[in-house]
């Protein structure tokens, strides 16, 4: 096996981004290049990985055995992938896998993925590393075709930015929609970026610290912990360096707002990284990013380049991009750090807890994009002004993504707590397709209770939600009508976390599987009066029971819509295989 001389000068440089002790940390990085090189990972590329990082073979095929990105085996020369979570399953993904059924598996690989942040825009799918978007039966076929022809992906263009709502309010979103903006350095700093990195050079990190504690900005990524807060608990004095993680990992299906940050306005992540690193004493800033965006972690390195070039980055902090490779719980803090080692994402026991102990056994700070990219327009107005947003217990401004059959599905921006979840859908996306009633609304990732139709009324912020039964979660909303089948929109959010369990704890790794089998077996009509109890009983068995929050992302919205829907689990326990009664 011959690896050529430019792409293992690529690979010794992306070694140099770790501790020269942990250069394990490269393996997710060095896996996607080998594979891409040469198709799949067999025992020749693994050895040369192991060889490479000093690592027993063992080490990397328990990876390439766990992240679902990994093949052992060659595929077709274009591999397809199909979005099958709700979203797009609602918006027509079973019939495009139909329409791909019997195409020759020299040229094609065809598989179903988890959710690719595209919610908003579904069916989606991927060829290779490119993303397509609203992909109906015809436009697939337009693609087979093309692809068949010629033997030929063309690159697929960034779709233009969604313009604003004048319900918006627009503060992170600000810059993307301007007249010629394109992310650029040159068009960031135009805007006044990097101007809050350079007021922040001028403050002492504790003052950082106390002015992003005073703006009462809590965590975007879903458990809405304060950020200012969080940063105050790392381990000072250790003798250790400290990290920070941007958590790019979007996952959450019905989630899709960090994606859009990346692509239209790096350099506002950037500057809220190197800002955080200033307030937190890191050196050394990753972004873990999921494997599935590999335009937007292209598009990161660019700007990190640019910001590297400028002096924002490289002189006291630096910035790497860090590829992961199709895992769910990578979204858990503690397991995206393991990830980050170069290891399965198993999540940690805590305490200890990142702040003490994470990334290479050192202080470690996880934020979301969304969160850090807060972070400069909190230095440069200051938190006075950050708390004027919004309502008190929700300050700022929130990004939420909506999907479902509403007129215009999208990504939103607006203060917290100022717009009812029933004003967003009828009044910011124009209401449902074809005048069909809403019969709940999941309002924070799949994850997330699901709100029934009479409790629409619930205003957009993280208490308003609670007391409504349900959590803000991650921003992605997701609008089911009169005409879902509960049980089939149930059975598809448990067969994701079923697939997503790291299978690390008995009640998630057992449980989700229990669920997805018994919601099989009701779906199919054959389902017996007492597997609605039974159902609701093994959730609640893998809620809190669990080492990380997954346990409770699997029962939740099971419970909610057994809660909630009762009488059509009941109806469908009813029928037999043929759709007909059983009495």
């Amino acid at each position: 096996m011959t690896i050529p001389e430019q792409l293992e000068r690529h690979i010794d440089e992306i070694i140099t981004h770790y501790p020269p002790d942990r250069k394990r940390a490269a393996v997710l990085w060095l896996c996607h290049l080998l594979q891409e090189h040469f198709g799949f990972l067999g025992h020749e590329q693994v050895q040369w990985i192991a060889g490479k990082l000093g690592l027993q073979p063992i080490h990397v095929w328990e990876l390439v055995t766990f992240y679902p990105m990994f093949t052992t085996q060659p595929r077709g020369k274009f591999h397809i992938k199909v979005c099958r979570t709700l979203s797009c399953h609602l918006a027509g993904a079973p019939a495009l896998l139909e329409r791909l059924k019997n195409l020759d598996p020299t040229l094609f690989t065809v598989s179903t993925v988890e959710c690719l942040a595209l919610c908003g825009s579904g069916p989606a799918m991927m060829i290779n590393d490119e993303t397509f978007e609203r992909v109906t039966p015809e436009k697939l076929d337009a693609i087979l075709q093309r692809l068949q022809t010629t033997g030929r992906l063309d690159a697929q263009p960034l779709p233009p930015p969604q313009p604003a709502h004048p319900l918006e309010t627009r503060v992170l979103l600000a810059n993307i929609t301007k007249p010629d903006y394109t992310g650029s350095l040159a068009d960031y700093e135009r805007e006044g970026g990097y101007q809050a990195l350079r007021k922040a050079l001028t403050m002492k990190p504790e003052d950082i610290l106390a002015e992003v504690k005073n703006s009462e900005l809590r965590g975007r990524g879903g458990a809405g912990f304060p950020c200012g807060l969080k940063w105050s608990f790392l381990a000072k004095n250790t003798g250790k360096p400290t990290y920070l993680i941007c958590n790019a990992d979007e996952s959450e299906p019905g989630t899709f707002k960090d994606r859009q940050l990346i692509q239209y306005d790096p350099h506002l992540l950037i500057e809220g990284i190197l800002i955080s690193c200033l307030a937190t004493g890191a050196k050394t800033a990753y972004i873990y990013i999921r494997g599935e965006m590999p335009l937007s972690a292209k598009i990161l390195q660019r700007a990190i380049a640019e910001a590297r070039a400028k002096g924002y980055v490289g002189r006291g902090v630096e910035i790497y991009v860090h590829r992961g490779a199709g895992a769910y719980i990578c979204g858990e803090e503690t397991g995206l750090i393991e990830s980050l080692e170069g290891k399965r994402a198993y999540p940690r026991i805590k305490p200890p807890f990142p702040a003490v102990v994470g990334l290479f056994g050192c202080p470690t700070v996880v934020n979301n994009v969304e969160t850090l990219c807060n972070i400069p327009h909190i230095v440069n107005r200051g938190a006075a002004w950050y708390r004027t947003l919004g309502v008190p217990g929700s300050t700022g401004t929130r990004l939420v993504c909506v999907s479902g059959p509403v007129q215009r599905p999208g990504y939103y921006e607006f203060e917290m707590g100022k717009l009812t979840m029933r004003q967003l859908i009828e009044d910011v996306c124009g209401g449902v397709k074809g005048g069909r009633k809403i019969k709940g609304v999941i309002p924070g990732g799949s994850s997330m209770p699901v709100l029934p139709a009479d409790k629409l009324d619930v205003a957009l912020d993280f208490e308003s939600l609670r007391k409504a039964g349900t959590m803000a979660g991650s921003g992605g909303i997701i609008v089911l009508t009169e005409d879902v089948d509960i049980v089939d929109a149930t059975l598809n959010v448990s067969q994701f976390y079923a697939h997503e369990s790291c299978g690390q704890c008995t009640p998630c790794r057992e449980g989700t599987l229990w669920m997805e089998k018994m919601l099989h077996r009701i779906k199919a009509g054959h389902g017996r009066p007492e597997d609605v109890d039974l159902l609701f009983e093994v959730a609640d068995n893998i809620d809190g029971k669990t080492i990380c929050p997954l346990g409770e992302a699997a029962a939740w919205p099971v419970k909610a819509f057994l809660k909630n829907f009762r009488s059509e689990f009941e109806a469908a326990c009813k029928k037999n295989g043929n759709g007909s009664s059983h009495e």
